[in-house]
């Protein structure tokens, strides 16, 4: 679960190019916590997140509310020991008892670890709905694209070209369909869970740790105004027979953990959506 609030930090801005440049952060998003913004090797705005003892968490958020769309980033994570550390791009209705919220969570690892990427759903302030998959690529090498579509009928959770998860509404459970939700990117000090159940914090000898995004992209319907041009592509979208393949591939190679199979967790039983899929 992404963290509530980031409490009142001093925001640090620091604009590596030309002040006049078109910013996308400052345009859409408000920030809280270390913030810096600048320009890769091939020109693409890059904003960066950074953590250390003294600076506390980091995030932006956007201005807009949204009722369903598609959103994605472009995400480079913390290089080496990036153990205790969690790196979220994650939709929320705020901090209410009944928010909903859907997450794509980074948990960072030990060196030569791999990272694992939590996805999780909220509606009414029910969660324990965690798909965890270990990712089957280093992502502190390069940029990976993560996606979330959000509609009527169902969630998808989508790494560069392959879904790996779809989240489907029925019509007698809770699900996120009411309740405009923020966009969020934020980086936190998760030790007491993150990494190994909380059995390896953050080794603060390698800070300052710094997540980079870039390539934000949002195709959605904005609270109380109109949808984004482009809807036709997610508002009814789903997953064909491929694509279920791949979320197959997924769960066969690189899932971590499935709260369906989480006797233990649900002891009176385990929530009615997990017989029906």
């Amino acid at each position: 679960m992404a963290p509530r609030s980031l409490g009142v930090l001093a925001v640090a801005l620091a604009l590596l190019q030309a002040a006049s440049a078109k910013s996308w952060l400052g345009a859409k998003f408000t920030t809280d916590g270390t913030v810096r913004e600048g320009y890769d090797s091939s020109g693409q705005q890059v904003v960066m997140l950074s953590l250390d003892q003294h600076s506390g968490a980091a995030g932006f958020n956007s201005k807009e509310q949204y009722l369903y769309g598609e959103f994605s980033i472009e995400m480079k994570l913390i290089r080496g020991n990036s153990a205790g550390t969690v790196s979220c791009f994650y939709l929320s209705s705020g901090d209410g008892d009944g928010h909903d919220e859907i997450d794509m969570e980074f948990m960072g690892n030990a060196t030569g670890q791999p990272v694992v990427l939590n996805t999780n759903v909220w509606a009414n302030g029910d969660g324990k709905k965690e798909h965890q998959f270990d990712l089957w690529f280093d992502p502190a090498a390069d940029y990976h694209t993560y996606t979330i579509i959000w509609n009527p009928t169902n969630i998808l959770f989508k790494v560069d070209n392959l879904f790996i998860r779809s989240f489907k509404r029925y019509a007698d459970l809770a699900y996120p369909s009411s309740k405009p939700m923020t966009l969020h990117a934020t980086l936190w000090d998760g030790s007491y869970w993150a990494t190994e159940k909380g059995k390896m914090p953050i080794d603060w000898s390698g800070a300052p740790f710094v997540v980079s995004y870039r390539s934000y992209a949002a195709n959605a319907c904005v609270s109380g105004g109109a949808c984004r041009t482009g809807r036709d592509g997610w508002m009814h979208r789903q997953l064909d027979n491929a694509e279920w393949g791949t979320v197959r591939w997924a769960e066969k190679n690189f899932m971590r953990y499935n709260y369906c199979q989480d006797g233990w967790r649900f002891p009176q039983g385990l929530p009615a959506e997990c017989s029906r899929h």
